[in-house]
């Protein structure tokens, strides 16, 4: 069974990496792919494990000096990786260590708050909400995407009020429309500003909203079902 699901997984996966040939913006046009650098957010960076509280500004300011000191403008990463920054909010936690909610399974782009959301690729307004709550998403676009007769999700998190105010189920957009902006600490679950950016092939019955951080306990069936968004992005 499990041979089963790895060789699905990996068709699944395949599939991503195909709809696009090259760098794919989901951020404002003006950042090209030389101006992102991958950030280590885990619970084995030590910077990041050493915060007594990571809240959203001690967590912005370490991401401005690392993208910083790197000569860049963007910091992105985050898929599959462990993190400790869960753990000051109620909505992750679980007293069995197994079912603890710290593995994230989307990728997250780090910018200021208000610049442009763009669409990964053509499809239509599946679904939207304001998941209100301290660490949780709030305002969430996912969008539906039909490439060769086949249907999967792409989510779209932390990003402003205005972001959800005017839009429609089943609303057109084609790759690269501005669907939202970034949201700020205020409205995004109380978060350095950044999207959270995943892919979906079976949103398990959900609207508006996915899980974006696993459990160890459930880690296979999240990954075959969301593979690495820079499969998609290609950054």
């Amino acid at each position: 069974m499990a041979k089963i699901i790895a060789m699905a997984t990996t068709k699944f996966a395949d599939f991503i990496e195909a709809c696009t040939t090259r760098f794919t913006p989901v951020i404002d046009v003006k950042f090209k792919k030389q101006d992102f650098v991958h950030i280590d957010l885990s619970e084995t960076n030590k910077e990041v494990r050493e915060m007594e509280i990571p809240s959203a500004s001690l967590v912005k300011k370490f991401i401005e000096g690392y993208v910083t000191q790197a000569r860049a403008k963007i910091a992105y990463g985050g898929y599959n990786e462990k993190r400790n920054l869960y753990r000051r909010s109620v909505i992750f936690n679980n007293n069995e260590e197994a079912s603890q909610r710290d593995i994230h399974i989307g990728l997250d782009i780090w910018c200021n708050a208000g610049t442009s959301v763009l669409a990964a690729l053509d499809g239509t307004v599946h679904s939207f909400q304001d998941n209100e709550g301290f660490g949780n998403y709030g305002p969430t676009i996912i969008l539906e995407h039909n490439i060769d007769e086949r249907t999967f999700y792409t989510l779209y998190g932390h990003l402003s009020k205005q972001s959800i105010a005017n839009l429609s189920f089943g609303q057109i957009v084609e790759a690269g429309d501005k669907i939202g902006t970034l949201g700020s600490p205020k409205v995004n679950g109380d978060y350095a500003p950044h999207l959270h950016f995943q892919i979906m092939e079976d949103l398990q019955g959900n609207s508006g909203d996915y899980p974006g951080v696993a459990a160890k306990a459930d880690l296979e069936y999240y990954l075959n079902n969301c593979p690495d968004p820079n499969l998609l992005l290609k950054i």
